[in-house]
């Protein structure tokens, strides 16, 4: 495992430059060997449905049924945003949007930021709710702790932990209650994706997530334990580059890096935060290669939307 120290001065740059605006070009990633091919856009899409029979449901049932999803969040949605769209078409058949920024926290995406917000006022999670009207909206950040982003006021948790969990807290109750109140009459469910271990700040990730439980139970919300699923199994904030393989990853042995050693990657040698495996770009994009934590993640966060469809 790799000292906390080295990794820590990697830590602006590998934040800036995993991933990138949306409206880039990003580069395919290669199918999911579990999946059939999805479409390649990132945008709202629909698969293709077979001919109704007389004991098969209808187009307009599975329509129906075809939950709309909004995925918004930092550089770790931004690298995860087309493994989820593919898994989420193919797994529950919804129509499927991304709009993640790099850099960014909860305040980027609340309406009223102005110029203090990364995010532009079009990709705002209320004007996004209000324009695609989705049933879910998947939020997946980091929680941003050293005060890149302008809308966090210069509040880190190094300098100000209470004064960052209590900021952190307020903007989590805002956007709630934009999102809702962008829905209407049809409000979305927000799911709430917990992170895995930090290195540097373990602590830091257990209230972030603990904060997310609690608005999610506050608001009827759900959360996605997606960071249990690139945690030990007796450690949940214990930061570990290699973990056993799981069973899905023996069944799908490009996800089982080390199968020798019944362990596989979820990290770069110079990269503790990102679970993408190929090497960072100049040209943020989502990621290229298959990734393991990439693929734990996005079937966590499948899974939860699944059993609360329909």
């Amino acid at each position: 495992m790799r000292r906390p120290w080295i990794v820590g001065v990697l830590l602006a740059g590998l934040l800036l430059g995993a991933c990138g605006d949306p409206a880039s070009g990003p580069e395919q990633p290669p199918p999911d060997p579990a999946l059939p091919t999805a479409a390649p856009s990132p945008t709202t899409t629909t698969r293709q449905r077979p001919a109704a029979s007389p004991t098969a449901p209808t187009a307009a049932d599975a329509a129906a049924k075809a939950p709309t999803v909004l995925y918004l969040g930092d550089s770790l949605a931004m690298e995860s945003q087309k493994v989820l769209g593919q898994s989420l078409r193919e797994q529950v058949n919804a129509r499927y949007t991304s709009a993640p920024y790099p850099g960014t926290t909860l305040c980027d995406y609340l309406e009223g930021t102005g110029e203090r917000s990364l995010v532009p006022p079009t990709d705002k999670a209320a004007a996004l709710v209000r324009s695609l009207r989705p049933d879910f909206v998947v939020l997946q950040f980091w929680g941003n702790s050293w005060g890149y982003t302008p809308c966090m006021d210069g509040i880190t948790y190094d300098k100000e932990p209470a004064t960052y969990f209590k900021r952190y807290e307020a903007d989590m109750k805002r956007l709630s209650e934009q999102i809702a109140d962008a829905g209407g009459g049809r409000r979305p469910r927000i799911v709430w994706v917990s992170q895995g271990p930090d290195p540097i700040t373990p602590e830091r990730i257990r209230t972030v997530n603990a904060l997310y439980a609690a608005r999610a139970a506050a608001s009827h919300d759900l959360v996605a334990d997606a960071g249990r699923s690139v945690s030990p199994a007796t450690a949940r904030y214990t930061w570990a580059q290699y973990l056993p393989c799981t069973a899905y990853e023996h069944n799908h042995p490009s996800y089982c890096t080390e199968p020798g050693r019944d362990r596989t990657a979820l990290h770069r040698d110079d990269d503790y935060l990102h679970f993408c495996l190929a090497p960072t770009t100049s040209t943020p994009k989502p990621c290229p290669v298959r990734s393991p934590g990439i693929a734990r993640i996005t079937r966590e966060i499948t899974r939860v939307i699944a059993d609360h469809v329909g």
